[in-house]
C-alpha cells in the first residue's frame, strides 16, 4: 500500500526530476537563486537587528532623560508645597489633596502625546489625596508590571522595564516603556510616579525598514537569478552544441563541426573541437580505405588462387590415383599432399566468406524451414567422425516441430560447426544436441562434457585464426575461421550465438533465432548454464542439505491426536518458457577457474559470450 501511495506521488515528479538532473543551466540558477534569497535573508535580519537596536537605544536615551526631568520637577514642587509661608493647617490639608493631580496634569502637558505620567500610592488606602492619578486614559493596573512596582517602592533608584500600554477608552494597547521611582509629596508622604512612553513611531520606522529591505532583497534576488541565467547561457549553449554535434559525430555525421565566435576560452574549445573532429575523420577515413584494402587482398587472393589450386588439384589428384604404383614414402606424401590440398580449399573458402562478410555483401535468404531437419542433416554428416571418436550424439526436444524463418544454408554451417566442435573435443564422451522453441525464439543447444573453457577464453574465441590450444593438432581440418562465420551468421539472421563452459566440465553452445527474420530477441527458450554444471550441481546438493536438516529440525507430530485434513488433488504446473537472464545482448562473458584439485565440488561459474556484439564481446567457444 505505502508502496502504490509512493509511486502515485513519485509519478507527478518524475518530468521535474528528469528535467533537474537534464538540465545544468536549471541548476545553476536555482542554486544561485537560493544562495542569494539566503544572503539576503541573512543580511536583512543583521540589518533590522541593528536598526532594532538603535531606535530602542536613541529612545531609551530620550526617555530616560525626559523621566528624569520629571521627576526632578515633582520633588522641587513637593518641597515648594510643603514651605509656602501664610498657609494655616486647615488650609495646607486642603491644598494638598488635589497636588497630585495637578501634577500629573502638568508633568503630562509637556509631553503631546509623547508618553503619560502615572502616579500611585504605596499604602491601599482609597482617600482621594493618595489615589490613582493617570493621564491619557492609561490604565495603570494593566500596564504597569507588578515586578517594577515592587522594585519601585522598595528603592530610591530609577527603574524601567519594557511593557504593554493598556487604555481605559478602549483603544488597542501598544509597546512601551515604563520608568518609575518613588518620591514624596507634600506631606512626606512616599508615592510611586511612573513615565509611560509608546513606541509607536520606533515600531512605525521599523516595520517601514522591514518593507524596504524586503522590497529591495526581492529585487536583488531576481536580478541575481537573470544575472546566473544570462552568464551560465552563454557558457552551457556551446557545450549543448558540442555534445549535438558529437552525437552526430557518433552517429557517422563526420562533416558536423561547431560554429566559433569570438577569442575567448568557449572558442578555444570550440576551435579544438573541431581539429579533434577533423582529425577524427581523417583517421576514420585512412582506417576505412585500410579496411577496404585488406578485404579488397583477401577476396583478390583468394580469387586469383582458385586458379592455380585447381591446376594443383588436378595433377594431385592424379598423383594420389596412382599412389599404389609409388614406393612408401613417396605415397605417403601423395596422401599428405590430398589432405592439405583439401584444408587450403576449406580456407579458401573461409576467406572468401568472410571476405563478403566484411564488405556487406551478405545476403540473407529467409524461409520457413524445421530446425530438426536441419539437425538432422548435421548428425548424420557428422555421424562418421563421431564412430572414429567414440562419441555418442543424443538429441533432445525433438518430439514438437521447431519452426523459424531462416536461411537452411547458414544455419546448417552454424550448427555443423558446433557439433563436428563438440565431437571433437568431447573426449569420446556424449554430445546433447537440444532444441527447443518458446515465445518469438527458438534455440539449438549443442553441450559436450570435454576440456571445457579456461578463465579469459571466452573474450577471445570467436577471433580469427584463435585457437584454445595452439599445440593440439586439427585432425579434422579446421581453419581457425569456422566460429568467426558461424557468428556473422546468427547475427545476419538477427540472433546470438552464445557460449558457456568451465575448466573440465565440458562447455555449451547456444544458437537464438527469431521465429521471424524482423523479430527482435528478448530471450532464449534453453538456459545458456546447463542443469547438470558444477555450481547447479553444488547449489542443489545444498539445498537438499538444508531441506535435510529442516526435516530433522521439525518435531513429527502425533496424527492420532487430531483428524486429518483432506488434501486437494495437485494440479500439473503449467509449462512456462525459461529465459535466461545472460542471454540478453551485452551480457558479457565470465569463466570460473577450475580448483587446484581438480574435485568436481569446487566452485566455479559459468564462461558466457554473446554473439550480438564485435567479436571480443561474443560470447564464443573454443576457438576450433
Amino acid at each position: 500500500m505505502f508502496r502504490l501511495l509512493a509511486r502515485w506521488v513519485r509519478r507527478p515528479l518524475l518530468p521535474a526530476v528528469r528535467l533537474w538532473r537534464r538540465n545544468i543551466q536549471l541548476r545553476v540558477v536555482a542554486g544561485t537563486l537560493l544562495m542569494s534569497l539566503g544572503v539576503v535573508l541573512l543580511l536583512g535580519l543583521v540589518v533590522i537587528g541593528q536598526v532594532r537596536n538603535g531606535l530602542l537605544d536613541a529612545k531609551e536615551r530620550a526617555a530616560q532623560s525626559q523621566a528624569a526631568g520629571g521627576f526632578s520637577a515633582a520633588q522641587d514642587r513637593a518641597a515648594i508645597t510643603s514651605s509656602a509661608p501664610g498657609q494655616q493647617d486647615g488650609g495646607r490639608t486642603g491644598a494638598s489633596v488635589n497636588w497630585r493631580s495637578t501634577l500629573v496634569e502638568q508633568l503630562a502637558s509637556g509631553g503631546q502625546s509623547a508618553f503619560n505620567v502615572v502616579a500611585l500610592s504605596l499604602d491601599s488606602g482609597d482617600t482621594a489625596s493618595r489615589g490613582v492619578r493617570a493621564s491619557g486614559e492609561v490604565d495603570p493596573t494593566k500596564s504597569i508590571p507588578a515586578d517594577l512596582r515592587l522594585n519601585v517602592a522598595q528603592g530610591t533608584n530609577t527603574y524601567q522595564k519594557s511593557t504593554r500600554i493598556h487604555y481605559t477608552s478602549g483603544d488597542p494597547s501598544e509597546a512601551g516603556l515604563v520608568i518609575g521611582k518613588r518620591l514624596n509629596d507634600a506631606d512626606g508622604t512616599p508615592y510611586e510616579l511612573y513615565y509611560l512612553f509608546p513606541l509607536t513611531q520606533e515600531e512605525d520606522s521599523l516595520t517601514l525598514v522591514k518593507g524596504t529591505l524586503a522590497t529591495a532583497g526581492l529585487f536583488v534576488v531576481v536580478l541575481l537569478g537573470a544575472i546566473a541565467w544570462f552568464v551560465v547561457r552563454q557558457v552551457v549553449t556551446p557545450v549543448r552544441m558540442a555534445a549535438g554535434i558529437a552525437e552526430r559525430l557518433s552517429a557517422g555525421r563526420l562533416q558536423e563541426r561547431m560554429k566559433v565566435t569570438g577569442e575567448d576560452d568557449i572558442a578555444r574549445l570550440g576551435e579544438a573541437f573541431n581539429k579533434m573532429a577533423q582529425n577524427l575523420q581523417l583517421k576514420i577515413q585512412q582506417l576505412e580505405e585500410l579496411s577496404r584494402m585488406q578485404r579488397r587482398f583477401v577476396s583478390d587472393v583468394s580469387h586469383e588462387l582458385r586458379t592455380p589450386l585447381t591446376t594443383v588439384r588436378m595433377a594431385a589428384d592424379v598423383i594420389h590415383e596412382a599412389r599404389v604404383d609409388f614406393d612408401p614414402v613417396t605415397g605417403r606424401a601423395a596422401e599428405l599432399l590430398g589432405d592439405q590440398l583439401d584444408r587450403f580449399e576449406s580456407l579458401l573458402s573461409d576467406l572468401l566468406e568472410i571476405s563478403r562478410f566484411d564488405a556487406g555483401a551478405a545476403a540473407l535468404e529467409a524461409e520457413p524451414i524445421d530446425l530438426r531437419q536441419v539437425v538432422r542433416r548435421v548428425i548424420g554428416g557428422a555421424e562418421p567422425l563421431a564412430e572414429r571418436k567414440g562419441t555418442r550424439i543424443v538429441v533432445l526436444g525433438d518430439e514438437q516441430p521447431v519452426v523459424a524463418e531462416a536461411d537452411a544454408r547458414r544455419v546448417e554451417r552454424v550448427l555443423r560447426n558446433l557439433v563436428v566442435n563438440a565431437v571433437e573435443h568431447g573426449e569420446g564422451r556424449d554430445v546433447v544436441v537440444k532444441l527447443a522453441a518458446a515465445g518469438g525464439a527458438v534455440a539449438v543447444a549443442v553441450r559436450d562434457y570435454g576440456v571445457g573453457l579456461k578463465p579469459g577464453e571466452a573474450t577471445r574465441v570467436f577471433n580469427r585464426f584463435w585457437r584454445a590450444d595452439p599445440a593440439r593438432a586439427r585432425t579434422t581440418g579446421g581453419t581457425g575461421l569456422g566460429l568467426s562465420i558461424a557468428v556473422e551468421d546468427a547475427r545476419l539472421h538477427g540472433g546470438w550465438l552464445q557460449a558457456w563452459g568451465e575448466p573440465g566440465g565440458g562447455s555449451q553452445f547456444r544458437l537464438t533465432l527469431p521465429r521471424t527474420a524482423d523479430e527482435p530477441l528478448r530471450g532464449s527458450p534453453i538456459p545458456l548454464e546447463p542443469e547438470d554444471s558444477r555450481r547447479n550441481r553444488e547449489q542443489a546438493a545444498v539445498g537438499r542439505v538444508q531441506e535435510s536438516a529442516r526435516r530433522v529440525a521439525v518435531p513429527a507430530q502425533p496424527v492420532g491426536d487430531r483428524p486429518s485434513l483432506p488434501v486437494p488433488p495437485r494440479l500439473p504446473a503449467a509449462p512456462r518458457a525459461t529465459v535466461d537472464p545472460t542471454a540478453l545482448p551485452g551480457s558479457g562473458s565470465r569463466v570460473v577457474p577450475r580448483a587446484a584439485t581438480g574435485s568436481d565440488s569446487a566452485g566455479a561459474s559459468a564462461a558466457t559470450a554473446g554473439g550480438t556484439g564485435n567479436a571480443e564481446r561474443e560470447d564464443g567457444t573454443r576457438g576450433r
